[in-house]
């Protein structure tokens, strides 16, 4: 009998029944996050916000991860996952009721810098799920948090727009929806979650706890050689791929005239193809290639996919009204009863008698390698992560890495706004490429001397 049609040994398989209850919580949680994220650049827009001002805007959230993942994950070393998980989650709630409320863009850079420091916990759902795999599986049981987003990605946004028609186009409405299911989340947390991280185990961190987060410690992660390259992976590869999730919906409001209702159709297909990969493919890949090999196939598909996206022909879809466009972004923001005040779109519309289903087809085209190459590569970074360090170190490592994606992802948004604005729709997305394309080429010999 051929060896691959053997059984895998029983460290070779995820032992579903220990995350379940983790990937759960996360899934839940990711569905608030998700019903927002679309909406975001839009619901500024609403309030005559620049490409620039929405790109400061988008940078407020990961900036706030940026200090709060390694503080988290480190007070998960000490005190348990379940407790910060819990607290974190009790802020998230905070931030998104505030969205809710807001009368203004002010409201809105209070509620995601709310929504970020607490929204970190990522880092410390990352630990749990480390801490309830084997080396093998690891990479498979970290891709279930990147499979829960993907699942986020596709009934979040359909969730937003039955909000939304429901709601005449408010964008207080989703937010609301958002809060709910981080409510729930808490009491499946509260209820449901159990501790992964015993209590013998958070002894070996408590000096480390003092001080959850500082440079120096930064530095010294990265005076380790293969830890360095790899925080330094997280963050470039974040750099690239957070511009294009960011700008995403500016970009197809610009290129294809899609308004929030008809970005669900983009989010929801790149959920359903980040599901696969990261629920099913990346387990499957990780043990024939190994994560060095998925991290090295993973650039280049990302690289392809975004030249492909930032090549999408500026012809709006069949059913858009240009008309109907501004006035959405000028009245969402009203409150019930209120007179919606007129407000100028300052993104670039395409023109009305240009309509059609090439550009909205070659889209969907282009986003198969970007979900593909990004899909794999956060999974694989922390799982190399992991088997750098010992396990009392796991929750704050993963906390650096968080921090170099919140990193990242405050740039992001940063970069592509000022691209979007001074130099066009494409630039973020060929400058995306090329980041990528560097990072592939700097990787590939550090990889091969680390086995």
């Amino acid at each position: 009998m051929k060896s691959e049609n053997l059984p895998a040994p029983a460290e070779e398989k995820l032992d579903f029944k220990k995350v379940l209850p983790i990937f759960v919580v996360v899934l839940v949680s990711m569905l608030g996050l998700t019903v927002i994220i679309p909406l975001m650049p839009l619901y500024a827009a609403s309030f005559g916000a620049s490409a620039s001002a929405i790109g400061l805007l988008g940078a407020v959230y990961p900036a706030a991860q940026f200090f709060g993942a390694p503080f988290l994950g480190r007070l998960s070393d000490r005190f348990g996952r379940k407790p910060v998980l819990l607290v974190s989650q009790l802020g998230s709630l905070t931030g998104f009721l505030l969205l809710g409320a807001a009368n203004g863009l002010t409201m809105l850079f209070i509620a995601r810098l709310i929504e970020g420091l607490s929204g970190a916990n990522i880092s410390t759902a990352q630990a749990a799920i480390s801490d309830s795999t084997t080396p093998k599986t690891r990479t498979q049981g970290l891709g279930l948090i990147g499979a829960a987003f993907g699942i986020g990605f596709v009934f979040g946004p359909v969730i937003a727009f039955i909000s939304l028609a429901l709601s005449r186009d408010n964008f207080h409405v989703p937010a609301f929806v958002a809060a709910s299911f981080v409510l729930i989340s808490i009491l499946l947390t509260w209820l449901w979650l159990p501790e992964t991280h015993p209590a013998e185990k958070r002894s070996q961190a408590a000096g480390q706890a003092r001080s959850p987060f500082t440079f120096k410690a930064l530095k010294a992660a990265f005076s380790r050689p293969l830890v360095g390259l790899l925080l330094a992976s997280m963050f470039f590869q974040q750099l690239a791929f957070g511009s294009f999730q960011q700008i995403l919906s500016l970009f197809t409001l610009n290129r294809l005239g899609l308004d929030a209702s008809g970005n669900a159709i983009i989010f929801v297909f790149v959920g359903v193809l980040v599901v696969a990969v990261q629920g099913y493919f990346i387990g499957r890949w990780s043990r024939k290639y190994g994560e060095a090999w998925l991290l090295r196939a993973g650039l280049a598909l990302l690289t392809l996919g975004l030249i492909l996206v930032a090549l999408t022909p500026q012809q709006a879809v069949p059913w858009y009204s240009q008309a109907a466009v501004e006035a959405k972004l000028s009245a969402s923001h009203s409150l019930p009863g209120e007179t919606p005040p007129t407000q100028n779109v300052q993104i670039p519309l395409p023109a009305e008698a240009n309509r059609g289903v090439l550009g909205l087809g070659w889209l969907l085209l282009a986003m198969v390698p970007v979900a593909f190459g990004g899909g794999v590569l956060q999974p694989s970074v922390n799982s190399l992560l992991t088997r750098q360090v010992e396990a009392h170190e796991m929750g704050g490592t993963l906390g650096l890495s968080a921090a170099m994606l919140s990193a990242a992802n405050a740039f992001a948004p940063l970069l592509g706004g000022i691209l979007f604005q001074y130099l066009g729709a494409p630039a973020p997305y060929f400058t995306s490429a090329l980041i990528t394309a560097i990072l592939w080429v700097l990787i590939q010999k550090p990889l091969k001397q680390a086995g």
